[in-house]
C-alpha cells in the first residue's frame, strides 16, 4: 500500500515545512511498526520548491490473519476462509489498514498540532495527494461523488483495466487516484482517513461503538454537509445499522447547530425529549427476518440452514432461539463468512453454543453432501443474485439433493420498487440483482419447483401489503410431501454438472438486506 503527499512552496515558505506538519524529517527514513506489518515514510524529494512525502505500509499476511477476531477460523469456522485470507489484495491496495497507517503515523498531522510551525498547520497548502491503487466499490462516480464536494479543485480518477493484454474483459474494481487543491493539512488527511475504508467497502478488524466517536472526530467541519453523509456512515460503521443511527443523530445535531450558529448541546438540549419516545418503522430487513423465523417455530424445525448467510444476521437471529439445535450458515463470500464469524464473536463462545453453529463456505449451484439431513432451508435475498441460466442447478442442489422438509424463499418484489423515493426509475434495488420478478413470475417459479421436486407451496407478504402493487418483499414456503421423491429428481441426479462437493466460486458479497431495503 503506497501514497505520497506532495506540496510546493518558496524561499519564504518551504515546502520542506512538510516534514514540520508531519513530524517526520525529510532527510531521514522512519519505519514503524504496526499491528499489521510495518509503515515506511520517507522523502523522495525535499527541496524549498517542491516537497513529497511517501507512506508504504508492507503488510504483514500471517500478521492480519492472526490478529483478525474469529476470520473465519476457529469453533465453527470455516477452513476455506481462513486459506483464503493469506491471498487477497489487503497487501496491495489501499484500505482501512492504510487508513489505521495514517492514523498512527501522522497522528498529531490529523489533529492539526505543529508547534514548530503552527501558523502553516492553521492555513491552506497546495497539495497533491497520489494513490496508485486504490478499492473502489461504486468505480470512478464513486470517487468523484466523495472527494468532490471537500474542495478538492483537481481530481484525476483513472479505472485499472483487469488486464491491459485483454482490454476486452473491462475495468477491475480498482482505481488510481491523483488529488490536488489548497486545503488544510490535517483536513485531507482525515478526508483519507475516513474515505479509504468507505471506498473499500470493508474494515480488517471489528466495528465496536467507539468508531462513531472516531468516526464523528476525524468528520469535524465536513461529515455534517457532506451529500453522501448516509452512504459514507453506513459503509465506514461496516452497515451496523444501531451505529450508524447514532453517527447520524449526532451528525444532524451538529448540521442544525452550525446553521443556527448555536452550540451542539444548546440544539440538543432544545430537542424535543419526548421525540424519543416516536415510533420509528421497523426496517425491512428485520420484517423479514421475523417472517423467517415464525415460518420455522410454524413448522417444528430443529437444525437450519441459512443458505446464502452473507454476514450472519439470521444466523444470530437462530442462535438466541435454544429450539433450534443447529444451524448451519452457508455463502460464497470468504469477506462475508469473516465478518459473519466476527458478529457471532465465535473466537469467545462457550463449547455448547458454537456446537451449535457451523460457518462454511460453499456455492449453491453445486450439490453438497454437507447439506443433508436439516429440517429447514432458507434462502433470503439469494435467488435474485444467481444469473437465470443457473437458477436450474440451485434448485436441484436444494430442492434435489440436500431436500430438507422445508424451504423458505424471499425475494424483492418488482412491483413495489415505485414506492421507494431513492430508487430511480427502472432501477433494481442493489447492482448484484440480475433480476427481480413481480408477483406472478415469482409465484410461477416456484410452483414450478414445488411441482418437479414433490414439494407443496404457498405464500406470503413481508412488510406492508401495498393495494396496487403488494409488499416490498415475497416470501414463498415449501413443504416436501410425505410422497416419494419424484422422477424429475432421481434423473436430475444424473446430471453431469452436478458433484458431491461444492465448487467456490467468485468472492462475491451477498447483500442480504438490499440497497433500497
Amino acid at each position: 500500500m503506497f501514497l505520497t503527499i506532495s506540496t510546493t512552496g518558496s524561499r519564504e515558505r518551504p515546502a520542506t515545512d512538510l516534514g514540520f506538519l508531519l513530524h517526520k524529517h525529510p532527510e531521514r527514513a522512519q519505519a514503524f511498526s504496526t499491528a499489521h506489518g510495518t509503515a515506511h515514510v520517507f522523502y523522495p524529494e525535499a527541496s524549498e520548491e517542491r516537497c513529497t512525502a511517501a507512506l508504504l505500509l508492507e503488510v504483514d499476511p500471517v500478521a492480519l490473519v492472526r490478529r483478525s477476531q474469529g476470520g473465519g477460523r476457529g469453533r465453527g469456522g470455516a477452513p476455506d476462509a481462513a486459506l483464503a485470507q493469506y491471498v487477497n489484495d489487503r497487501p496491495y491496495a489501499a484500505s482501512s489498514l492504510l487508513a489505521v497507517a495514517l492514523s498512527t503515523v501522522f497522528k498529531s498531522a490529523l489533529r492539526g498540532v505543529c508547534q514548530a510551525r503552527p501558523e502553516r498547520a492553521a492555513d491552506p497548502l497546495p497539495l497533491r495527494i497520489e494513490i496508485p491503487v486504490l478499492p473502489a466499490r461504486g468505480g470512478a462516480d464513486l470517487v468523484r461523488a466523495l472527494f468532490g464536494p471537500l474542495g478538492w479543485s483537481g481530481m484525476d480518477v483513472r479505472p485499472i483495466v483487469l488486464d491491459e493484454h485483454f482490454p476486452g474483459w473491462g475495468d477491475s474494481r480498482y482505481v488510481s487516484l491523483a488529488l490536488e487543491g489548497e486545503l488544510r493539512l490535517a483536513d485531507a488527511l482525515n478526508h483519507l482517513y475516513v474515505l479509504l475504508p468507505v471506498l473499500d467497502d470493508a474494515k480488517h478488524y471489528w466495528v465496536a461503538p467507539d468508531e462513531v466517536d472516531k468516526l464523528l472526530r476525524a468528520g469535524d467541519g465536513w461529515l455534517a454537509a457532506h451529500p453522501e453523509r448516509q452512504l459514507i456512515t453506513s459503509r465506514y460503521l461496516s452497515r451496523r445499522w444501531g451505529l450508524t443511527r447514532q453517527a447520524t443523530q449526532r451528525l444532524e445535531l451538529v448540521r442544525l447547530a452550525e446553521s443556527d450558529d448555536l452550540a451542539v448541546e444548546d440544539v440538543d438540549n432544545a430537542v424535543d425529549e419526548s421525540a424519543d419516545t416516536e415510533e420509528r418503522p421497523v426496517p425491512l430487513a428485520v420484517r423479514r427476518r421475523e417472517a423467517i423465523l415464525a415460518v420455522l417455530r410454524e413448522c417444528g424445525a430443529r437444525t437450519v440452514l441459512d443458505l446464502g448467510c452473507g454476514q450472519g444476521q439470521l444466523v444470530q437471529e437462530l442462535l438466541k432461539d435454544p429450539a433450534f439445535t443447529r444451524v448451519t450458515g452457508l455463502d460464497v463470500s470468504v469477506r462475508a463468512l469473516t465478518v459473519a464469524a466476527r458478529r457471532l464473536r465465535l473466537d469467545r463462545m462457550g463449547e455448547r453454543q458454537a456446537a451449535r453453529v457451523t460457518l462454511t463456505q460453499g456455492s449453491l449451484t453445486y450439490t453438497d453432501k454437507r447439506l443433508g439431513g436439516h429440517d429447514a432451508a432458507v434462502l433470503s435475498e439469494v435467488i435474485e443474485h444467481v444469473d437465470a441460466e443457473r437458477l436450474p442447478a440451485l434448485e436441484y442442489a436444494v430442492f434435489g439433493s440436500a431436500r430438507p422438509g422445508t424451504v423458505v424463499v424471499t425475494t424483492p418484489n418488482v412491483e413495489y420498487n415505485v414506492r421507494w423515493e431513492s430508487l430511480p426509475a427502472g432501477h433494481v434495488r442493489h447492482g448484484d440483482h440480475r433480476f427481480e420478478w413481480d408477483r406472478a413470475e415469482f409465484r410461477a417459479w416456484a410452483q414450478a419447483v414445488a411441482d418437479r421436486h414433490g414439494y407443496a407451496v404457498a405464500f406470503r407478504p413481508v412488510g406492508p401489503d401495498d393495494p396496487e402493487v403488494g409488499p416490498p418483499t415475497q416470501l414463498a414456503v415449501f413443504t416436501r410431501d410425505a410422497a416419494p421423491e419424484p422422477a424429475a429428481a432421481h434423473a436430475a441426479a444424473s446430471d453431469d454438472t452436478t458433484s458431491d462437493d461444492t465448487t467456490t466460486a467468485d468472492d462475491t458479497t451477498t447483500d442480504t438486506a438490499g440497497a433500497a431495503a
